[in-house]
């Protein structure tokens, strides 16, 4: 008794039924959890800090702390 040979015809197209749509699940699944679990957060950190963000005043707190070499702290 022998063991009987593999089908090796169509056997590329057989596995991708089955594996080609679970790659496209997984990926779109993976692209939905990093955009709701990452860039969202994110997004709302920026906008959150932006928000009562004041330029102006960071600006002569650097200023005054002597970090920019090409301004004078205005107490000179």
């Amino acid at each position: 008794m022998s063991l009987p040979k593999p089908v090796m015809r169509g056997l590329l197209a057989r596995r991708l039924k089955l594996h080609l749509p679970i790659a496209f699940v997984l990926a779109i699944g993976s692209a939905i959890a990093f955009k709701y679990t990452v860039t969202e957060p994110r997004k709302q950190a920026y906008a959150d800090f932006y928000k009562n963000y004041d330029s102006d005043k960071e600006f002569n707190a650097m200023k005054e702390a002597g970090i920019f070499e090409s301004v004078q702290p205005s107490g000179e």
